[in-house]
């Protein structure tokens, strides 16, 4: 019996840490900047090929950067936001990743 609940209060610390490590994960923000150079549509064009948006979530993005200055496009590690923030960059688009 004892053996019985030292298992499960042990699977019940590597859940946690588990989810620990999740949450750690998904701290990083992908932000995409206002400015006085790009289009709408190439802003659009930029996040359905950079990010995978769907046009209408790429369109609601660079309305609230419009109109914000700023938009967290995407949430993830930040060994995965990194080439898209890069590649956003390389477009002429300002992008940083935050926490």
């Amino acid at each position: 019996m004892i053996s019985g609940v030292y298992n499960s209060a042990t699977k019940w610390q590597t859940d946690a840490n588990e989810a620990t490590d999740v949450l750690e994960q998904e701290l990083h923000n992908l932000i995409v900047w206002n400015d006085d150079v790009n289009t709408f549509d190439w802003v659009i064009e930029s996040l359905v090929d950079v990010c995978g948006h769907d046009t209408i979530q790429a369109e609601q993005c660079a309305l609230i950067v419009h109109h914000k200055g700023k938009c967290g496009v995407k949430k993830g590690s930040f060994s995965e936001l990194r080439p898209q923030a890069e590649a956003l960059i390389d477009r002429g688009i300002q992008a940083t990743i935050d926490y």
